[in-house]
């Protein structure tokens, strides 16, 4: 079973975008796979609108994203934090793959 990293959008519409991502990690599951959304853990317990909090963020993610074995890069909107994981993701030689809306909200199978 690959450990997937979601990369997908937190700010903004917070609460549509925390939806879409756990909307992304169920799709993800359903590909036998073991996902990963740190947007949906860190802010909870940092607030986002504090920089130094943000980054910390940002950084705890990329430590995570370095132990999973593909990056999953959902949607259409590309953030900043979201490129700061890509690049990370390069930086490793992780597999990076799209994934678009409609394969996660249709429950079109990548199999």
């Amino acid at each position: 079973m690959k450990l997937v990293y979601i990369c997908s959008s937190f700010a903004g519409d917070i609460e549509n975008n925390q939806q879409f991502a756990r909307t992304a990690c169920r799709y993800a599951i359903n590909q036998d796979c073991a996902p990963i959304a740190v947007h949906l853990l860190y802010p909870q317990i940092l607030n986002d609108t504090v920089p130094a909090e943000r980054e910390n963020g940002i950084q705890m993610g990329l430590r995570i994203l370095a132990s999973c074995d593909e990056v999953w890069v959902c949607g259409k909107r590309i953030s900043h934090g979201m490129k700061c994981e890509i690049a990370e993701a390069e930086r490793l030689g992780i597999s990076i793959n799209s994934i678009s809306t409609e394969q996660i909200k249709g429950e079109i199978n990548m199999k």
